[in-house]
Formats: C-alpha cells, sequence, structure tokens
C-alpha cells in the first residue's frame, strides 16, 4: 500500500527504502556457500539464482541428494525448485516457498500449462489476456507465436515463449573473449565510491562493443582480482539484455558485496566483465524515444565526469519547499536519486504560487526598484530602468525568528524584459528568480 496509507493504519510504521547494493552484501555469503557445491551459478538479483545442476547431480548421487546439500547452506526459508528451464524454476520456487519444502518439476510443459496467466510477469498484459478468454500459460501457448508477436510485441514474444517453455535461446550467440572489458588500478579500489565510478566506467566501454553490433548480453561474469587475496568472479544473468544503466548496477551491487563481506583484501586491483549470450532482439521503439542522442549525452557525461570528478556532475529532480530554492534536490548522475527529505506532495503553505521561475541564483544578488504609494514602477537593469508592466504579490515569508532570521515580502515584477521574483527584507531588495 501507499506509504500515507500505511502511516493512517499504523502512525508508527517505519518506512526503509530498498538497497540493493546491500542485499547483493547480505546474500553473497549464501551464494559462496552455495558455489562450494556447484562450482559455478547465474545471480538474477541477491536472492534469486540459477544454478546448472546437470554436472553436480551426478557427483553428488542424484537430485535429493544435491538438494538437500543446498537446502543445507542455503539456510532456512530458502525456497529451492528444480526444473529444466530458468522461467520454469522460478514459477516452481514460488511454490516451494508456499509449501516450506523444495519442490521438482517432473513433466515442465503440464507445470507450464497449469500456471495462471498472470506468472507472465506484467499485470496489464495478463489482464488483456484474461479479457481474451485466455486464463493460463497453457492457452496462451496454443496462440499463433506470429499472431502474439504483432498484437504485443516483445513482451507478448517473451510471455509466449516462456508459456512453450522456451525463455532460454535457442540459439545464443557466443561472445569472443577479446570482447570482454577490463581495467587494472593503479591505486587499487578501496571504497565504494571508487567502485561506482569504475562500474559506470565498464558497463559504458562494453555497452559501446555491443552497439555497433545491435546487441547487448543477457549474462555477464564480473571478474575481480584483490591486491593480496585471489581472483573472485561471479555471473548474473537477466531476463532482458543488459542496457549500460543496469549492467553498472549490477556491477556496483557485485563490487559493494565483495568489499563489505571482505572478499577483497587490500582492495581491487583489477575488474573484468565478460560477456555472454548476445541478443539481438530489439524492441518497438516509442515515438519520442531517440537511443542515438541518448547515447551521445551519456559518453559526453561520462567523459565530463571523468574530468571534473563525480560531484561536479549533478542531476536534480523536484522535492518539497516554499522557495524556489529548496524545491530542487541534486544528486550524481548516474546514482540512484536518494530519498527527498521534503515530501513534494506536501501542502507547503506560504509557498509562491505556481509556475516556478526557471532561474534561481544561489546567491540573490540586490536588485533596484522603484515603488510610488507602495507599489512597483521601475526596475533597473544594468543601466537602464524597465516600466513594470504588471505584478503580483506580496507574498509574506515568515524568516526562522528563532534562529534571527527577519521576515520578507516576495513580488512577481512583469517587464518587457522579462518575468522576475524579488524579495523585500529589511529595506532591501534582492533578486531570487527569473522567470522564462
Amino acid at each position: 500500500m501507499a506509504r500515507w496509507e500505511a502511516e493512517a493504519v499504523c502512525p508508527t510504521v517505519v518506512t526503509y527504502a530498498q538497497d540493493r547494493g546491500a542485499e547483493a552484501a547480505a546474500f553473497e555469503p549464501i551464494a559462496v556457500a552455495i558455489e562450494t557445491l556447484v562450482p559455478r551459478l547465474e545471480m538474477v538479483h541477491p536472492g534469486l539464482v540459477f544454478v546448472p545442476i546437470g554436472g553436480a547431480v551426478r557427483y553428488y548421487g542424484g537430485e535429493e541428494s544435491l538438494v538437500e546439500q543446498i537446502v543445507e547452506v542455503a539456510g532456512p526459508g530458502a525456497a529451492i525448485a528444480v526444473a529444466q528451464g530458468p522461467f520454469a524454476a522460478r514459477q516452481a520456487a514460488i511454490l516451494a516457498h508456499d509449501r516450506h519444502e523444495p519442490y521438482r518439476v517432473t513433466n515442465e510443459t503440464e507445470f507450464l500449462a497449469a500456471l495462471d496467466v498472470a506468472a507472465i510477469g506484467s499485470e496489464e498484459l495478463a489482464a488483456t489476456f484474461r479479457w481474451l478468454g485466455i486464463t493460463t500459460l497453457g492457452e496462451l501457448a496454443t496462440l499463433p507465436r506470429a499472431a502474439v508477436a504483432s498484437r504485443f510485441g516483445t513482451l507478448g514474444l517473451t510471455a509466449h515463449r516462456n508459456a512453450s517453455g522456451e525463455d532460454s535461446p535457442s540459439q545464443p550467440r557466443q561472445v569472443p573473449t577479446d570482447l570482454a572489458v577490463e581495467e587494472t588500478f593503479e591505486e587499487p579500489l578501496v571504497n565504494l565510491e571508487q567502485a561506482g565510478f569504475a562500474a559506470r566506467s565498464l558497463a559504458h566501454r562494453l555497452s559501446e562493443a555491443f552497439r555497433s553490433d545491435g546487441v547487448a548480453p543477457h549474462r555477464v561474469e564480473i571478474e575481480a582480482e584483490s591486491v593480496d587475496g585471489p581472483v573472485v568472479s561471479r555471473v548474473w544473468r537477466s531476463a532482458d539484455p543488459f542496457d549500460e544503466a543496469a549492467l553498472a548496477e549490477r556491477i556496483r551491487w557485485q563490487l559493494r558485496a565483495w568489499v563489505e563481506s571482505g572478499g577483497i583484501p587490500g582492495g581491487i586491483g583489477r575488474l573484468r566483465v565478460v560477456p555472454a549470450d548476445v541478443s539481438g532482439e530489439g524492441r518497438q521503439l516509442g515515438l519520442a524515444e531517440d537511443p542515438v542522442s541518448e547515447a551521445e549525452a551519456t559518453r559526453a557525461l561520462i567523459r565530463a565526469q571523468a574530468l571534473v570528478g563525480p560531484d561536479s556532475v549533478l542531476q536534480a529532480r523536484r522535492q518539497g519547499g516554499r522557495d524556489p530554492g529548496e524545491q530542487v534536490q541534486w544528486f550524481r548522475w548516474g546514482e540512484p536519486a536518494p530519498s527527498p527529505p521534503r515530501d513534494p506532495a506536501a501542502p507547503w503553505p506560504g509557498g509562491l504560487p505556481s509556475p516556478a521561475p526557471a532561474l534561481v541564483p544561489p546567491h540573490p544578488p540586490p536588485l533596484g526598484v522603484e515603488w510610488e504609494a507602495g507599489l512597483p514602477t521601475r526596475v533597473r537593469l544594468r543601466s537602464r530602468w524597465e516600466p513594470v508592466l504588471s505584478w503580483a504579490g506580496p507574498w509574506r515569508r515568515v524568516g526562522r525568528w528563532w534562529e534571527g532570521e527577519p521576515a520578507a515580502d516576495r513580488y512577481q515584477l512583469v517587464t518587457s524584459a522579462g518575468a522576475f521574483l524579488c524579495e523585500i527584507r529589511q529595506g532591501k531588495t534582492f533578486l531570487v528568480g527569473v522567470y522564462d
């Protein structure tokens, strides 16, 4: 439910923002424990892994024996399922969680056919299928694939493949090893800020390598070599091809997990990302989408960030506040937006009416204004005076009187040269905003 609704039901409720990096760090010991049994696993997100068990089943003497050992190292509460394909295994894991015991799919075709159409993962698409009378994946699989792809695009095609048990690419193209990206650091990376910057750089280089061919990887292997320890690696998997942002995010999560768990003693001396299972399947672009310009802008921002530092390339989003300067929250470009300290949906009594000024000086300069009988008549703009065509106000701003901050009156002034927001405090006028 919405946070305000939850707080109305329980005023003492505490809200936590999801932190995937912290989840990756917490899940890393479990992933390492599973790897002691099966050498390779694929990470989808912290808490969900796919483990290929073909060879391990023969080594441990059967599926039951292997599953028992995985249950033991994964700990209580783990939902473990065995199936032929990743999609079926994930759906079976949901049943395993509900039943509090491992679940084994013996007939994948029958298992998938009996699942509700909501299993495709898109509520909107599932509702459309129900409206058409399709309630199970078995009914969806009987439809002609070409018709589903034509009507519902890439999302419908993926749903049809999952319903048919064909979630893995039929002929995945193997990526040559020379397309892997690698970076060596003269000064070892020892903190998460440096690791995050390196993650964005490697993700950008890898995306550039694939962009010319119009492909993207479904799996990547992240490998880190510590200064005082061995080489560690982890494979991450995604149902959709990794784009640059998603890849940088996965690399950052994994590096945080290694750093916080002490898996990289002495810092990171070398970082390598190896792609696999590339896909050339595209998607229907929106009318206003311009991926070429977006990629060029991303490259320019990465170069600027490398030159001037991550703290000098910022992005903004709206937050609450009474003054224009308080209504913008700044944070580093390329990083997740933090929770706004001031709720933009709050009423904020005493705030200025819309629209907000387009330009807000960080330090309001003095502004020359002439008044007659309490009405503004002229505004001084450099060497000339401009008559005031219309104006609005005043809006009274009560300062923090307990800290000695004076009260002020704010006016909107419109001239032939532009519109301005000014503030009068202690008999002096200051420019606090310029309207576009």
